[in-house]
């Protein structure tokens, strides 16, 4: 990132090559819709080499690309829109049937969206994207403390959306593990 700040604008498809896996799966968990997640990963590297001087040499890359990532989510969401499923993202299967694990991601992602936004958010960071309680705290401008406890509230009420679904549908012979976080 230093040498893309410095002017080394072709040092930035480095920076896509390890980063935007990474940012297209936390776009698409919190939106659930693959072209949203696809532009919003372009326009984060746009807003990279837009914004490069902002970047301040010796402060952790990883913090700072995901608080530009919230950036270009946070100005989506001021336009008009509406967060919808990706078409073709199956309705939970039926009861006593086992799920595959294509089957269980999925449900999984269901459920995910069924969350409100902040708490999804903080559980995609820590638990799918790998940062740690402090630089997720570092990102959202709060203690630790407070990280943890947004985690574990977000990780209770997604089991309670899927025992939720549990009770509709009947018991379920392999989707407990999908959702052990």
């Amino acid at each position: 990132m230093l040498q893309v700040r410095e002017g080394a604008g072709e040092m930035l498809g480095i920076l896509f090559d390890r980063y935007h896996a990474k940012l297209f799966n936390y776009y698409i968990r919190l939106t659930g819709d693959r072209a949203l997640s696809e532009d919003l990963v372009q326009d984060v590297f746009y807003r990279i080499l837009r914004s490069r001087r902002t970047y301040r040499p010796g402060s952790p890359f990883r913090p700072w690309i995901y608080q530009v990532a919230r950036n270009a989510r946070i100005d989506h969401l001021r336009r008009p829109a509406e967060v919808a499923l990706e078409d073709g993202m199956p309705e939970p299967t039926h009861p006593g049937t086992e799920l595959t694990d294509r089957e269980q991601n999925e449900l999984l992602q269901r459920a995910l969206l069924k969350l409100p936004e902040d708490k999804r958010e903080v559980l995609l960071l820590s638990r799918f994207q790998d940062m740690s309680y402090k630089e997720i705290a570092q990102l959202l401008g709060c203690d630790v403390g407070t990280i943890k406890t947004r985690v574990f509230r977000a990780i209770r009420e997604l089991r309670q959306i899927v025992a939720d679904w549990e009770a509709e549908s009947g018991p379920r012979s392999r989707t407990r593990g999908a959702y052990e976080m």
